[in-house]
């Protein structure tokens, strides 16, 4: 298919569902997953009309059904049915379709063990091109999900590469270019988990067991039509902004409740949204409780920080402990995302008169919009998943008091480079320089170490910032608004999710963040990652930049 007819595609997954059922039979449906599970011998939570739903916990098949590599696996992108509103019938949507040892998975979630070599071969039964980036892990270019090895309708791609990171929460989703916020808002996401000596340790230390006492939870904001199917159609304006939805699911559930007994919980929060940020807090009878960042997303930090709140954008994962030892049976807790000011271009408004920029009005336009749609605003309140205590439960585990040191980047002598993200006639851009397929504006040196200092226009939004093929340890955060200096838990500026390694950063307007990345591999060759804003609107409308690792 032609760039021009990919581009004539249709956005919403109804359409898309109907052409690729039609052409090839790639209907799947699928039990409503509320209903899926065994009980874990937890008491059900009283019946809540605010949390109907039951949170969706990973399971042997269906969706986000746990696969152990190294099996040889194939995932299919499709067009399949799954509840997002329980009871409602069965939507469209897309998904990651395999078949393994007799059974059906949805977006599996991958597990395997640190220095596993996998090969998964990609099956594209869309109606246009797409490719899996493999999110956070260190592997050469042709296994990183370029848009430039996207396939066609029809194709394949066979991955093969050894799992070189340490334990923590990775996830895999789409990544052909113009086409990566359609493809990952119509549901094409799922999570992968590396395993390692330090994370069976903790495990053991805590009786940590996935899908009962370790919960994946995938944030997702989406606007569903009456059938519950995804519907993704962003104007000029949301491009500029991203898109919002009108609700927000968790593991595609909308509304969830979780019965829990009196013990610690781990829970694994994806930020899976288009690009929309999350300030996570948990709340008992309207006050704050704290709870413990333990990891990121390259994994477990040094020692766990208690926390009231924390700040996800797109594309991070946060790894935490809720302590409910103390907790009577009948007690609730809701994590939510607190108010704040998402800063959408909002130094613009302090222009002097007649000089506020076209972003700015398109702001305005955009806000006035989202209300008229019943779109929630961009830092509104959000209630995620209630939390209700059923049972006393014997717990004797204890919170550790430390995990694995981290060994700081040697910054000596390193090079320091300069990004700057902002708008150039009228989109968002690295450098003032808009995204090209083969052009590769950065070289960095194999084995080098580079300090890159990425800083965000005063008259912007907020850009999660992604790094591609290697992660970095953030050095120092400076002019942060005041809503993240006060999460701060160092002097450097830098919050508890900033700490340890990391794959994705936030940038507020007027910030400036300096981060460390060691560019040593051990792949032959020249290497091509890219770097760009997971903003999914902005990235797809070029704030996205090659770089080259040069042998």
């Amino acid at each position: 298919m032609s760039r021009s007819g990919r581009r004539k595609f249709l956005l919403a997954v109804g359409a898309t569902a109907a052409a690729v059922g039609l052409a090839g039979g790639f209907w799947w449906r699928h039990r409503p997953v509320y209903d899926e599970y065994a009980d874990r011998g937890v008491p059900a939570a009283p019946y809540d009309p605010a949390f109907p739903n039951r949170l969706a916990l990973p399971g042997a098949d269906g969706m986000f059904g746990i696969v152990d590599l190294p099996a040889s696996l194939t995932l299919a992108a499709k067009a399949v049915r799954h509840a997002s509103l329980p009871p409602g019938n069965p939507a469209p949507l897309l998904a990651y379709e395999s078949e393994h040892e007799g059974r059906t998975f949805l977006n599996p979630i991958l597990r395997v063990r640190s220095g596993t070599a996998v090969g998964i071969k990609f099956w594209n039964a869309l109606d246009e091109e797409s490719i899996i980036h493999w999110h956070g892990f260190k592997v050469d270019s042709n296994n990183d999900g370029h848009p430039h090895y996207a396939v066609s309708g029809g194709g394949t791609y066979d991955y093969q590469f050894t799992v070189a990171n340490r334990a923590a929460t990775y996830w895999y989703h789409p990544h052909p270019h113009h086409l990566t916020g359609k493809q990952t808002y119509l549901g094409l996401a799922g999570l992968f988990i590396v395993e390692d000596d330090d994370e069976v340790r903790l495990q053991l230390a805590l009786d940590l067991k996935l899908g009962e006492t370790d919960i994946p939870l995938l944030i997702q904001d989406k606007r569903l039509d009456a059938e519950g199917r995804p519907v993704y159609a962003p104007d000029a304006v949301e491009r500029v902004h991203g898109y919002l939805g009108d609700q927000v699911l968790v593991n595609f559930i909308a509304r969830p409740h979780f019965a829990a007994t009196t013990r610690i919980y781990r829970f694994r929060i994806i930020n899976g949204s288009n690009a929309r940020v999350y300030r996570l807090a948990f709340m008992r009878g309207g006050q704050q409780i704290p709870y413990y960042v333990i990891g990121n997303d390259g994994g477990l930090l040094e020692r766990p920080y208690g926390v009231a709140e924390t700040f996800l954008s797109p594309a991070e994962r946060l790894d935490v402990l809720l302590d409910l030892r103390d907790s009577r049976v009948g007690e609730a807790v809701t994590l939510m995302s607190l108010a704040f000011d998402p800063m959408h271009l909002e130094s613009a408004a302090k222009a002097p008169a007649g000089e506020a920029s076209r972003g700015h009005h398109a702001g305005h336009e955009a806000m006035t919009s989202n209300h008229a749609q019943g779109i929630l605003p961009d830092g509104a309140a959000i209630e995620l998943l209630k939390i209700t205590v059923t049972r006393k439960t014997a717990y004797d585990k204890a919170l550790p008091e430390t995990f694995t040191p981290i060994t700081p980047i040697d910054v000596t002598g390193a090079r320091q480079r300069v990004l700057k993200l902002g708008e150039t006639k009228g989109a968002w851009r690295i450098n003032g320089l808009a995204y090209k397929l083969r052009a590769t504006p950065i070289v960095v040196k194999r084995g080098s170490v580079e300090i890159w200092e990425i800083r965000n226009a005063a008259r912007g939004m907020p850009h999660p910032m992604h790094v591609h093929g290697f992660q970095f340890q953030m050095l120092e955060r400076s002019g942060s608004p005041e809503q993240q200096r006060s999460s701060a838990v160092n002097e450097k500026g830098l919050s508890a999710a900033d700490l340890g390694w990391k794959d994705t950063l936030l940038v507020w307007p007027g910030e400036t963040v300096r981060l460390a990345i060691d560019f040593s591999h051990a792949f032959l060759g020249d290497q091509v990652y890219m770097v760009h804003c997971h903003n999914l609107e902005h990235e797809d409308h070029g704030m996205m930049l090659n770089f080259k690792v040069a042998a």
